[in-house]
């Protein structure tokens, strides 16, 4: 082997570089975290709807774009302890997360767009309808 090829050996051996991701952004986070709240609320709903504690919690369908969202959040936090169920309280901590990154440190990042506090409580679901394609 020359030695010339010995460095060019090496180098695919060694595989592609490593990309490096770019950092979370405020408005990144909040959303991110948005989402995995919604969907830890959904998901509680659907495992433990018979404890008397869950049954009683408002239901978050967040919005980050919604002014609404504020006092949605603040309600939930405020809403009665479950002393049984532990995702509950992981929920609140990840509330009063959210919250304190919306209303301390991202706060110039969020625009709202709506105020329609209706749409947080009964969210509209989105589809999709194809076109009807005739041959």
């Amino acid at each position: 082997m020359t030695p010339q090829l010995l460095p060019l050996l090496l180098l695919l051996l060694a595989g592609p570089p490593a990309a490096q991701p770019a950092p979370p952004t405020c408005y990144s986070r909040m959303l991110a975290l948005s989402r995995e709240i919604t969907a830890d609320s959904q998901s509680l709903q659907a495992t433990a709807p018979s404890e008397p504690c869950v049954r009683y919690l408002p239901g978050l369908h967040l919005d980050i774009h919604n002014y609404c969202v504020l006092a949605k959040l603040r309600d939930f936090v405020a809403s009665p302890q479950c002393w049984k169920v532990a995702q509950v309280d992981a929920l609140k901590d990840k509330v009063r997360k959210l919250y304190t990154i919306m209303n301390s440190f991202c706060r110039r990042d969020l625009v709202f767009l709506s105020d329609d506090c209706n749409a947080l409580e009964y969210p509209i679901l989105v589809t999709t309808v194809l076109p009807d394609h005739q041959s």
